[in-house]
């Protein structure tokens, strides 16, 4: 018999249970459960991370998982080898030495005497990740998952390369992990936190480096991408996206490949959809709770019956760098997801884009600057991180313009551009933006999708453009729905550049368009919701007493002299006290990226971050820098890693790396 989770139940927590791996690394984990689950034995959600559960996601936490524990699970929040204050080291992302691990505390949690042998994993990005990829291991006692902003396919939408292309990101987010993994555990939890922390530092991987040597989708790229093995999972899949995300494109593909599996995708960034912006948010909680209870306790709740996808369809607005709320409806489609729905085919001409087929011999050489309205490729820290007005993108771009639209257009999936190029270089890339042009003027970018020219046959074994021939090119743009108003217009811009999103190609090249045409796909969609959700709730917030204020700055220079044109980025994630245990801890992050509009070799990424834990009379601080350019042949890549304790420099360590292009 299975306990209704409307029944609400006392909750303990335990700060630092210990699971025991079979080589002896032991693995801290925070877990809530009911008070009685030894009488009344609980399903187990599952969240398994780098991310540091003392003091990096204790804030989502807090809102979560005692929600869940109350309502009848034990919530277990396990920081994964090497990170947090678990023993061990971490070597990379995604490792079979990661899943293994999920895969053991997978069979040692089904084993308490207090779990009924039914295990769910969940959560976001990472945890998304290795949900997905533990699930097509298939441990027996794992039923269900809920991942949210993940991805079916770690190179062709991840954080490395897109399209082909090498993403900024991967100098970015390496240089994030290698501050967060550089960190020390709480010296309250374990008495050896110095010789833990110390080792960590002499063995914390700079990950650029492991990554740029992967420029092709490689054996390294298909582990751990479930595009590669579908079939292998069996545990059933509830995906969750946002449309303000990087990864949108996962929750329909997982829709139309899993069987039962069934996707939301809201307005949102890089956040759980309970708390995420822009709004409206919803009952995240609410729907996972709905989940579990099937598929964990055989109640039925009916998500069986829930259709397939639910999307929401922003209502086209003017361009801004920050929403706090997108207008629009809620969508849903019984069955699948998009790739059912009817296409439009619009085309390329010299007049613009018509219904129709007409001449085209269209040129673009962008400089190598253009790409400064496309935000950030993941937007996650809620500062200006979103696309803003594309003018002046599209000013150094080809642009074809539609006439104003007859009638709303509903545009609900993956529009994908097929193109006749020629090319006068070996080697460069193709960015593609679909616009909102407003009545004024003002363009909102609604998708988008870039190629390297040398990928456009197989991302596996790349191929030089040959100079001067005609080639055929495809690409599709991510996953949206977003509705342009009747009156307004449509325009496909192209560049061939996208900084600073992704790393110029060694040369700058002139691409003369021939032919071009644009599926849209499109679904009238009336004006009501077609499905609702409860509004969102959670359990208390995290209490903590703040130290210093976050900030989140994003500003560009420009150099009169020079002509460089700099991003420059920083994020002050403030420093707070825990009002339970006392932990301090704060960040700061900053990057720049340099580029000179007429020579793609100047490219340069600098990143800098300080991160601070302090307890009682210990401070301790680590300060990490990284560096990224490249000339024609080779990436060149420099890091370093500091750390003090009480304001003393207690360790040093220098990387210098250099690595030939080969795929970008």
């Amino acid at each position: 018999m299975h306990t209704s989770s409307n029944t609400l139940r006392d909750v303990i927590e335990d700060p630092d249970r210990g699971i025991v791996m079979s080589d002896g690394c032991r693995l801290s984990a925070r877990v809530w459960m009911p008070q009685d689950a030894g009488d009344d034995p609980v399903s187990v959600i599952l969240e398994y991370l780098p991310y540091r559960k003392r003091d990096g996601t204790t804030a989502r936490d807090a809102l979560t998982h005692p929600w869940f524990a109350a309502r009848g699970y034990a919530c277990v929040r396990v920081d994964m080898r090497g990170n947090g204050d678990s023993h061990g080291l971490m070597e990379d992302e995604y490792t079979q030495q990661e899943l293994d691990d999920a895969v053991e505390v997978i069979a040692h949690l089904a084993a308490q005497p207090w779990c009924n042998g039914r295990v769910g994993m969940m959560g976001i990005s990472w945890g998304g990740f290795n949900g997905l990829q533990v699930a097509a291991m298939a441990p027996d006692a794992l039923k269900a998952v809920v991942t949210l902003c993940s991805t079916v396919d770690r190179y062709a939408d991840d954080i490395h390369y897109k399209g082909g292309c090498l993403l900024n990101e991967n100098l970015g987010w390496g240089a994030t992990m290698w501050s967060y993994s550089s960190r020390a555990p709480d010296p309250a939890l374990r008495d050896d936190w110095r010789a833990i922390w110390l080792d960590r530092l002499e063995n914390e991987p700079f990950l650029p480096s492991v990554w740029l040597r992967h420029q092709t989708r490689d054996a390294y790229w298909k582990h751990g991408s479930v595009i590669e093995s579908y079939d292998t999972i069996k545990a059933k899949v509830l995906a969750v996206g946002g449309w303000g995300d990087a990864y949108k494109n996962a929750v329909p593909q997982l829709v139309e490949a899993l069987p039962g599996a069934k996707g939301i995708v809201g307005p949102w960034v890089h956040k759980y959809p309970h708390f995420a912006v822009p709004e409206p948010r919803i009952g995240f909680l609410q729907e996972a709770l709905r989940w579990w209870d099937r598929w964990l306790k055989d109640i039925d709740t009916g998500v069986e019956d829930d259709p397939d996808y639910r999307a929401y369809l922003m209502d086209g607005v003017r361009p801004k760098r920050w929403y706090a709320e997108r207008p629009g409806l809620w969508i849903a489609e019984e069955t699948g997801a998009t790739s059912h729905l009817d296409l439009e085919t619009l085309y390329l001409t010299d007049q613009g884009l018509h219904p129709q087929q007409d001449p085209l011999a269209v040129s673009v050489a962008s400089p190598a600057h253009c790409g400064a309205g496309g935000g950030e490729y993941c937007a996650i820290w809620l500062g200006p991180e979103l696309p803003g007005d594309q003018r002046e993108d599209d000013a150094l771009s080809a642009c074809f313009d539609s006439g104003p639209l007859a009638q709303d257009m509903d545009i609900v999936g993956a529009p994908r551009i097929a193109l006749k190029v020629t090319s006068d270089q070996p080697h460069g890339q193709i960015a593609v933006r679909l616009n909102h042009i407003h009545p004024d003027g003002a363009s909102t970018r609604i998708t988008y999708g870039v190629l390297n020219l040398s990928h456009r046959k197989d991302h596996a074994a790349p191929e030089p453009m040959v100079a001067g021939s005609q080639t055929d090119v495809a690409l599709a743009l991510d996953h949206i729905a977003y509705r342009v108003p009747k009156g307004h217009r449509l325009r496909i811009a192209i560049s061939t550049a996208y900084w600073p999103l992704i790393w110029p190609a060694p040369t700058a090249a002139t691409l003369t368009l021939q032919e071009g045409q644009i599926t849209l796909p499109q679904r009238p969609s009336g004006t009501r919701d077609e499905v609702s959700f409860p509004p969102p709730d959670a359990a208390p917030a995290w209490e903590t007493e703040t130290l210093r204020d976050e900030i989140h700055v994003r500003r560009q220079e420009v150099d009169m002299a020079t002509g460089r044109v700099s991003l420059i980025i920083e994020d002050d994630f403030g420093k707070v006290r825990d009002s339970d245990h006392g932990l301090i801890n704060g960040s700061v992050a900053r990057e720049r990226w340099d580029i000179c509009p007429d020579d793609p070799l100047s490219a340069r990424g600098i990143c800098h971050w300080t991160d601070e834990l302090e307890r009682d009379d210990i401070r301790l601080r680590t300060e990490t820098r990284s560096q990224m350019w490249s000339d024609a042949t080779h990436f060149h890549l420099t890091a370093t890693l500091e750390a003090y304790e009480n304001d003393a420099l207690i360790y040093q360590r220098e990387i210098e790396d250099r690595i030939e292009r080969f795929g970008t």
